[in-house]
């Protein structure tokens, strides 16, 4: 067998292509990829669960039928992992609490019934911050996950797990979800594509709720391209969710342009002032430049409402938040005290011991949102922020095909530097959230990376479309990838190249 490194360097389309022509297998594949997350699972603690005899018997039966000339989709037997708040019917969902240690699903979320309709074999569950609540992989119970180009720093969150995979080569892509950035700030921190679908492409039927005005399932890949098959396979229209939006259900195969030529994209002034760390900075406005001689037209926009975009977020979010998670009472299911003298002290001790610290402050604060005497003061008022950022949106993207912004004002910051800090923690999803509150489609795209002490970091910028240009998104960042390749030659499992056989 070669080296399983190399299969897992490769991109899905070079995958996909070797399948095709018969050069190697889905078990190869999948056993080159199990192989890699035992590897590094130890270290970097990407996932929480790994299905190795599932993936194994799913990537046979995928053989059979290639060799049988009858293929799913032209994805079958390309593994995939999944974010830990998305169902699979007979697996643990811990969503990274312990209030949900010992859960196991009893079905499957549409996301996981499409993967297997399309032949994908599922390598397991990744880790996450709990419940989806962080932006750094820190508030998982299960453990810290860390970032594969330096472990002593973060990979971002809440789906840290999910691109540290793809990134250190444990997984061809992921699913993750995003509901205020969790998707793409830690793609940026990772240097893989993230991609945050319109609100409505994907299903949310089987996905544990944070903020349901705002969670949508989407992509984590190494490449664009390798990040538009895989929203062909999970988008479309489910009975099972009355907000998805079949109208938004494209098709996503994309014919990658040479040039930008006739393409208008607008820079927002207000998301390149104070808190950019000036690496960022750097890597976007070259991006830009970058585009700009693409044929692009770069053009400076204005959207007045961004500096309370935050503030919206997390009220609007943390209210949702405490709505959703009253479920968790220790009565139907999840984490229960084993001793208490009534059913107050039932409830109280099983959420006081089954939930994490930001998951709490979180409900507290959205509790206090929705309490007599303050929703108008603050969730009214936060819903009218999200208004008045839609309509700006609107109409700066009238004239523009995609916003460019930073992903996150940081790049990758060391473990436990943030977490005495929320307020400078919750500051990172600064130029994130619009997208959530607008339902707008937003991408992450590696555009550059910068040297700390020694190590080499990534950089990601945004592109943000309107609701129907995820597609149009998609081509302008996988032709600007494949003009630019900005981190072309580093990886971060870059040793694994010398580490042998698999198994």
């Amino acid at each position: 067998m070669r080296p399983y490194p190399e299969l897992c360097r490769l991109t899905v389309i070079e995958l996909t292509a070797m399948l095709k022509r018969g050069e190697t297998t889905s078990a190869e594949i999948t056993q080159a990829y199990l192989a890699s997350i035992a590897a590094q699972n130890g270290t970097l603690n990407a996932y929480l669960d790994v299905f190795a005899g599932p993936a194994l018997a799913q990537a046979a039966q995928s053989d059979e039928r290639r060799l049988a000339g009858q293929p799913l989709s032209p994805l079958d037997g390309i593994p995939v992992a999944l974010k830990d708040l998305i169902l699979v019917e007979g697996h643990r969902c811990t969503c990274g609490s312990r209030m949900l240690a010992d859960f196991v699903a009893p079905y499957s979320a549409t996301v996981v019934e499409k993967l297997r309709a399309a032949g994908l074999p599922i390598l397991g569950k990744l880790n996450m911050d709990e419940f989806a609540m962080g932006s750094s992989n820190e508030n998982s119970a299960f453990g810290v996950c860390r970032n594969p180009w330096d472990t002593t720093r973060v990979p971002g969150g809440s789906s840290g797990g999910a691109a540290a995979a793809v990134a250190a080569g444990m997984a061809p892509f992921a699913l993750g979800s995003d509901t205020g950035g969790s998707i793409r700030q830690p793609a940026s921190f990772c240097g893989v594509v993230g991609v945050k679908p319109a609100y409505g492409t994907v299903s949310r039927y089987g996905l544990v709720a944070f903020a349901s005005s705002l969670d949508q399932i989407g992509p984590l890949a190494k490449t664009a391209e390798d990040a538009a098959l895989l929203m062909g396979v999970v988008a479309g229209r489910d009975p099972r969710d009355a907000t998805s939006d079949g109208t938004l259900s494209t098709d996503f195969s994309l014919a990658v342009p040479e040039t930008l030529e006739g393409i208008t994209v607008g820079m927002p002034r207000e998301c390149f002032g104070e808190g950019l760390a000036m690496p960022v900075y750097h890597a976007v406005q070259a991006a830009a430049g970058q585009l700009r001689a693409m044929g692009a037209r770069v053009v400076e926009t204005s959207i007045p409402s961004l500096p309370y975009a935050l503030s919206a977020y997390y009220v609007l979010s943390s209210a949702e938040a405490s709505s959703n998670l009253a479920r968790f009472d220790g009565v139907r299911y999840g984490y229960r005290v084993r001793e208490y003298a009534d059913l107050d002290e039932l409830y109280r001790k099983s959420r006081e011991e089954g939930f994490g610290l930001e998951v709490k402050r979180r409900i507290m604060l959205g509790t206090f949102a929705l309490s007599s005497g303050y929703q108008d003061q603050y969730y009214l008022k936060a819903q009218q922020a999200r208004e008045l950022l839609r309509h700006e949106f609107g109409q700066a993207l009238a004239g523009c095909d995609a916003l460019l912004t930073p992903v996150a004002p940081t790049f990758a910051y060391k473990l436990g530097e943030k977490t005495d800090d929320p307020m400078e923690m919750y500051m990172g999803d600064l130029y994130t959230v619009p997208a959530n509150l607008t339902g707008l489609p937003a991408v992450s795209v590696p555009c550059g990376h910068t040297e700390e002490g020694g190590v080499t970091l990534p950089v990601g910028m945004s592109l943000t479309g309107a609701r129907d240009g995820l597609a149009r998104l998609l081509s302008i960042a996988a032709a600007y990838e494949r003009r630019n390749r900005p981190n072309a030659g580093l990886h971060p499992y870059e040793h694994l190249r010398k580490g042998g056989e698999g198994a």
